[in-house]
């Protein structure tokens, strides 16, 4: 600002003025000040500026994985709310990498975000009072956390399960399977914990669970071979902890004699990963409503960051059954 200053020919405080009072400065010299800034490719250095005024229209999100598009929803809906707020939105991915995650909770730490978003891994930390960002306001998402230090937003994921399951029950489907894990996972737990509600309250239906190690399509592809081996006509309906389990299972499975999809095997997922609705044979889905919960949690931050001493609040939001062709087969149509 000094080097505007000096080349626009005016003091210090002319340029302050024209960049941040433009209504005090006469048109003529706002002019020339724009064109030394022009000139000398001057950049406004946001971040010192809050700094020095002590607060800042920036906003950090940490999100567990970009790979799945229901964070990017997430992510879509805080910016919503908080653009109309004047507030921008840093994003970091942490790949479902602790370390990455405790890395990105420090950093935004340090350039003294006015808040942070987290949709945390589901581990210790996530249910501990204090996270790394322990000064800067905090809000979950995707997690309610047992300590109920920090305001969150979750799914009712038991709701999710049981959803799933009667829906195939509703189809007639009687022997069912649920494919997920590992069930320390607390969102893989709430959704097997509904699904088997919903079965126990189904007279003459059973369900059977094979616990995998992980959710992408290798460890639905790995439960596959699992099922072939148990042999066809043991189960007749499945339900899969995640749409990428549910995309590994259609395709190992594949057009098997006595393991069709869904003419042998109706399969649901979890999600409403976009790749669900793209899959070859288009995957029915729980979809989490995403945008929603970004947009919910950066309401909560905002009233953090203006009411730190405010109570925590928790949301949790129902999620909803998206039927595809996995267990409607030719009765389902995309309109």
């Amino acid at each position: 600002m000094t080097d505007v200053a000096r080349h626009a020919g005016v003091a210090l405080g002319t340029v302050s003025n024209t960049l941040n009072n433009p209504e005090k400065v006469a048109e003529a010299t706002r002019r020339k000040v724009l064109a030394a800034i022009a000139e000398l490719g001057f950049v406004r250095n946001d971040a010192a500026r809050s700094l020095a005024a002590g607060n800042s229209t920036t906003v950090g999100l940490v999100l567990a994985d970009l790979g799945n598009s229901f964070f990017v929803d997430i992510a879509r809906g805080a910016e919503q709310v908080m653009r109309r707020n004047g507030m921008n939105v840093l994003i970091a991915n942490t790949d479902i990498d602790r370390d990455r995650e405790v890395r990105n909770l420090e950093l935004f730490e340090q350039h003294r975000v006015a808040g942070i978003i987290l949709a945390p891994l589901d581990t210790p930390l996530a249910r501990s009072q204090v996270l790394p960002a322990s000064k800067t306001p905090t809000v979950l998402v995707n997690f309610d956390s047992e300590s109920h230090a920090h305001p969150s937003v979750a799914v009712n994921e038991h709701l999710g399960g049981r959803l799933a399951a009667r829906h195939l029950l509703e189809l007639g489907r009687r022997r069912l399977l649920f494919v997920g894990g590992p069930l320390f996972l607390t969102a893989v737990r709430g959704r097997y914990e509904g699904a088997a509600e919903a079965v126990a309250a189904f007279p003459g239906a059973e369900m059977e669970h094979l616990e995998t190690r992980g959710l992408n399509i290798r460890h639905g592809r790995a439960a596959a071979q699992t099922i072939l081996d148990r042999g066809a006509g043991r189960y007749d309906g499945i339900i899969a902890a995640a749409d990428l389990v549910a995309i590994g299972l259609i395709q190992a499975l594949g057009e098997r004699e006595g393991f069709r999809v869904p003419a042998d095997l109706a399969i649901t997922g979890y999600d409403n990963n976009h790749f669900a609705s793209e899959s070859a044979v288009p995957v029915t889905t729980v979809g989490q409503p995403g945008e929603e919960m970004g947009r919910v949690a950066a309401d909560l931050l905002l009233e953090r960051i203006a009411r730190p001493d405010a109570s925590v609040r928790s949301l949790v939001l129902d999620p909803h059954l998206i039927p595809r062709r996995s267990t409607l087969g030719e009765l389902w149509h995309n309109d």
